[in-house]
């Protein structure tokens, strides 16, 4: 029998994502279950899940529609909702209904809640591919994005960092 690892990598490759996005999904959820450690407060399986597919959607498309395709692939899937949850909230710090409006998405809620989400929309941010930078070089980057979504980027930093390391 696989492990569940090697089920998620199936599901992807079944979706059409490519190995580079595979790759990607891998090294996620190895940031974000570092993370995570031995915290006994986070689900580590759910975490695991969700790191692992929080990529499915880009198998249809590698715009910013990817997360709430994915999380709509992982329902279809019958994924439990904090699975769809985790996929539909990683991008960035989230996104709020009217930010998902003025993007042309479905006026979701998609900020990262829960402690899964949140890691693994940090762990996300942090990755370049399939290497870990920092959270400075992610700010960077964004630059071109209003100040509150850099600010909300820069809390989501600081909260799972310190949360984590309790």
């Amino acid at each position: 029998m696989s492990s569940p690892r090697e089920q998620y990598e199936g599901l992807l490759r079944d979706a059409g994502c490519s190995h580079k996005v595979i790759a990607h999904c891998r090294a996620v959820t190895d940031c974000a279950l570092e993370f995570a450690g031995n915290n006994p407060l986070i689900d580590r399986d759910l975490l695991e899940a969700g790191a692992m597919l929080h990529d499915i959607g880009r198998g249809r498309t590698h715009s910013i529609h990817h997360a709430q395709a994915g999380a709509d692939v992982c329902r279809t899937l019958l994924f439990s909702e904090p699975v769809a949850r985790i996929v539909e909230r990683h991008t960035g710090a989230g996104l709020t209904a009217d930010e998902c409006t003025l993007l042309h998405l479905p006026p979701r809620d998609c900020i990262p809640r829960s402690i899964e989400e949140r890691i693994v929309a940090h762990a996300d941010n942090l990755m370049e591919g399939t290497h870990k930078g920092r959270i400075e070089g992610t700010l960077g980057a964004a630059i071109h994005l209003r100040r509150k979504i850099r600010r909300r980027l820069y809390h989501l930093a600081l909260d799972v960092e310190c949360s984590c390391k309790r």
